[in-house]
């Protein structure tokens, strides 16, 4: 007899005499999804997140919800992993949807969950620098205060997000373990709503410590005014949007001692009074030079005691030097400056012997770029950059 062998749409079939025997292709794998944490897992990480992952496909729709809040979160360029965006929040409930799909046959679906585990001991944002919904100038800095020390800096800082209509460079530079500030590379584009959002849910800042929630908020940049107070021609000169405003004949400080020396450099007013009590520092009542006096229309600009402020001394107004280190102006000028300073307006002093320290006040400015991100507690100071898990050494206080 002879034998024949036909392969037909992946089956095949043996002919022999009168009897057949058909055998089936087998049919291809489906894909497999992994998360981490795993599904039922009721001791879960907060701070390591959520991976989802498949093998043998590609993912497709990955849905994850913690409790009620959806939980967001990307898929990496090969379409196999999904993260998510943020740390998660603990102690909560988290319900996993994911399907997958190989290169033939029939798509997976995976569901679980999982629980975080609660948190020990919390941390908050204590205070954010500027109020939800203030209109600040162009320099402003955005000051972050924790309510209890922070170990883990890196953690908390990757956590905190900065999101502008026109983008600037920025970077986070820590000044103590309970304050960060955020400083741009240039000044704030003008007229934009900026948002700042700490992801702190699951943020693990020391061991058992972690973030319950986020803290969002969203201010506004408004118009850009800059002011330049000449020590040495007695002038102060008030741009807006580049274009001269306001022209003042000023008095500073007399600098016969340190204390009463006006400061040179790139100062950003803080806040403003009308009036403000001013007293003398290091001196009591009854002492050579001491005073106590209420003072007009006072926008301050460091914390060692600088305003500009209105003073009746019109004489030494744009000839002499003679304050205790703040810049006097002619009452109704200073009144002028006063109603349209925001907080955050550089003003910028020259000519005199005392520089301004970097953190007197926001003196921010005064550092160099490439010092203010060595504060950073994601710096890296190796020449291909990248990001470290641990904060290097701070600069010393000049």
């Amino acid at each position: 007899m002879r034998h024949a062998l036909l392969l037909l749409s992946g089956l095949s079939l043996l002919v022999s005499g009168c009897t057949s025997v058909t055998a089936e292709a087998p049919e291809p794998a489906r894909p497999v999804i992994a998360a981490s944490p795993a599904f039922d897992d009721f001791d879960a990480r907060p701070d390591k997140g959520l991976v989802v992952k498949a093998h043998g496909g590609r993912l497709g729709n990955v849905s994850v919800y913690a409790g009620t809040t959806a939980v967001p979160g990307t898929l990496d360029p090969t379409g196999t992993v999904w993260r998510s965006t943020w740390t998660l929040p603990p102690g909560v409930e988290h319900v996993v949807t994911a399907t997958a799909a190989g290169p033939a046959g029939p798509a997976t679906l995976a569901m679980g969950r999982f629980r975080t585990r609660p948190a020990e001991r919390t941390f908050k944002v204590l205070s954010v620098s500027p109020l939800p919904g203030e209109t600040v100038g162009v320099g402003t800095p955005i000051v972050v205060t924790f309510d209890t020390p922070i170990r883990n800096k890196a953690a908390v800082e990757r956590a905190l997000e900065v999101r502008a209509a026109k983008p600037v460079q920025g970077a986070w530079r820590w000044l103590s373990d309970t304050e960060v500030v955020y400083r741009t590379k240039h000044y704030w584009p003008a007229r934009q709503e900026i948002a700042v959002t700490a992801h702190l849910a699951g943020v693990r800042s020391a061991p058992g410590v972690y973030g319950t929630a986020d803290h969002a908020l969203a201010f506004t940049v408004g118009r850009k005014q800059s002011s330049t107070v000449d020590t040495v021609s007695h002038q102060m000169v008030v741009r807006r949007d580049g274009r001269v405003v306001q022209r003042m004949a000023i008095s500073a400080g007399v600098a016969t001692t340190r204390e009463y020396t006006t400061t040179s450099g790139v100062h950003l007013t803080m806040d403003k009074g009308n009036p403000v009590r001013m007293v003398s520092p290091g001196r009591k009542k009854g002492d050579p030079g001491f005073y106590d006096l209420l003072i007009d229309h006072a926008v301050r600009i460091s914390n060692s005691g600088e305003y500009v402020h209105a003073k009746n001394n019109v004489w030494a107004q744009g000839r002499l030097n003679v304050s205790h280190g703040c810049v006097n102006a002619r009452p109704d000028q200073a009144a002028w400056f006063y109603e349209t300073s925001l907080r955050g307006d550089p003003v910028t002093i020259i000519g005199t012997s005392r520089e301004l320290e970097w953190h007197n006040g926001w003196g921010y400015w005064q550092l160099p770029w490439e010092r203010w991100v060595m504060g950073s507690a994601l710096y890296d100071p190796r020449p291909s950059g990248g990001w470290v898990a641990t904060a290097p050494p701070r600069d010393p206080l000049p």
